[in-house]
């Protein structure tokens, strides 16, 4: 009997000490929601980078500038330390882009093209040949090199429009644009276009990093809209010859000295323990990168103001890191999960935004069942914020590598993907089609988990 009163006490205690923190949490978690919701202050940043700085490739004026810039404010914030990590990064220019379609009767109609990311182009003197059509991969490899030899490959492949979830469709697409271009060359095809990885319906074409075969010649390749994709189809249908003349002066240059930006407040119990997050700095050299991943960078940093501002101290080391050169080489995330390894760094959580400024939905997350259950279980401190869907697997590209190196921990914050697609990697993603309060609801998302994992672990 003296037994199970004893019992019957630590169970109380657990209970009530357990109660404690639910209060004391979800009074922090709506301290940090009011604070963000009402200074707005990351949208305010992404306003200055895209309309100050605008589009960022790496290796560009633009890109420096933008590193040069992020340091500037996570110095103003206050944090313990702010340091920059060298990085070589490609530096890839788009040049001057022309093109037309010809007609079976010889006429001529201008269309817009986008080359995409790391193309070669055709240099002044351009291209023209006959368009052949393939709708999938499939269809591509019933050809014979004579249907293929001196021609350009248009690539067919649709947007799938009825998937709710955008990014079920992005990932069949993404490799005709990725990997489709050497499947052509190796058939003896001078150049590629592609139908515009989107799911908009207008005249912008959308780009996007693309990668040679090299056992096969590096070929002129282009993205045109999915407006004009549709009048090239029909053209195609009508009987004679369609063909296509284009001019691209794009090439690689040299590598370009570049920098990740890292900013970190020290733990105040386990400051061994590492909780990183971020999103990248470059953006593609069309639109203002303000989705893409302006919104992840300006989330983080929001992270960091919010802590020092509200005098939050977290347990655990938390670090912001602004990675340079995801979108044509992965560059920075690749460094830093080297120097991670190198300087023996214990990692217990990387989390990335890079899908984009939306209303945020909940997490990805790829870890232990364990880890996911204690993700899971906070769920209830979460869900009045709209956060709430935490079954999908995943994390970002950038953290992609300390993960792989290091077994990591990572996760990614969802948003809606509705609108996504309609701007990434276009001329779209401009700050002009971010919504203020949705923006900021990322960074209340991101602020609630950090402080939640930097309190209590993984």
């Amino acid at each position: 009997m003296k037994n199970c009163l004893c019992l019957l006490v630590v169970c109380i205690m657990h209970c009530s000490a357990y109660s404690q923190n639910v209060k004391k949490d979800s009074a922090t978690l709506k301290q940090i929601s009011n604070h963000i919701l009402t200074n707005y202050q990351c949208y305010k940043d992404l306003r200055e980078l895209c309309k100050t700085i605008g589009h960022r490739l790496s290796g560009s004026p633009q890109a420096e500038q933008a590193v040069i810039w992020g340091k500037k404010v996570l110095d103003q914030i206050g944090c313990d330390r702010v340091f920059l990590q060298e990085v070589m990064v490609p530096h890839w220019v788009r040049g001057e882009e022309k093109a037309s379609f010809i007609t079976a009767k010889g006429k001529k109609i201008p269309v817009v093209i986008s080359s995409l990311g790391n193309a070669v182009g055709t240099g002044p003197e351009g291209i023209r040949a006959q368009i052949v059509r393939a709708d999938n991969m499939d269809e591509l490899k019933r050809m014979s090199r004579a249907d293929i030899e001196g021609k350009i490959v248009f690539f067919n492949y649709r947007f799938d429009q009825k998937n709710i979830n955008t990014f079920e469709s992005y990932g069949p697409c993404v490799y005709y644009r990725w990997g489709a271009p050497s499947e052509a060359s190796k058939l003896g095809a001078i150049g590629v276009v592609i139908r515009s990885v989107s799911s908009a319906y207008d005249n912008k074409p959308h780009t996007g990093s693309m990668r040679y075969d090299t056992k096969y010649p590096a070929i002129p390749s282009v993205a045109i809209s999915n407006v004009d994709a549709d009048e090239l189809e029909k053209m195609l249908a009508q009987p004679g010859k369609v063909s296509m003349e284009m001019m691209t002066t794009c090439q690689m240059l040299e590598d370009v000295k570049s920098y990740n930006v890292v900013a970190e407040i020290k733990g105040s119990e386990v400051p061994e323990e590492i909780i990183c997050f971020g999103g990248h700095l470059d953006s593609w050299d069309i639109g203002e990168g303000a989705h893409d991943d302006g919104a992840g960078v300006v989330q983080a940093i929001e992270v960091m103001r919010t802590f020092k501002q509200l005098g939050i101290k977290p347990k655990r080391t938390i670090r912001a890191v602004l990675f340079m050169n995801e979108e044509n080489g992965l560059r920075g995330g690749v460094k830093y999960a080297e120097l991670a390894e190198l300087n023996h760094e214990n990692h217990i959580l990387a989390i990335e935004s890079d899908a984009g400024g939306d209303v945020p939905l909940g997490f990805s997350m790829e870890m232990s069942r364990a880890q996911k259950e204690k993700v899971k279980s906070w769920k209830p401190l979460l869900e009045p914020y709209g956060v709430h869907n935490f079954e999908h697997n995943g994390g970002g590209a950038d953290i992609g590598p300390i993960h792989r190196k290091m077994n990591v921990p990572m996760m990614e914050l969802l948003p809606n993907s509705q609108r996504y697609f309609d701007v990434h990697h276009s001329a779209n993603d401009v700050f002009e089609n971010i919504h203020r309060r949705e923006l900021c609801l990322g960074s209340v998302a991101m602020a609630h988990m950090v402080y939640l994992v930097s309190m209590y672990g993984l």
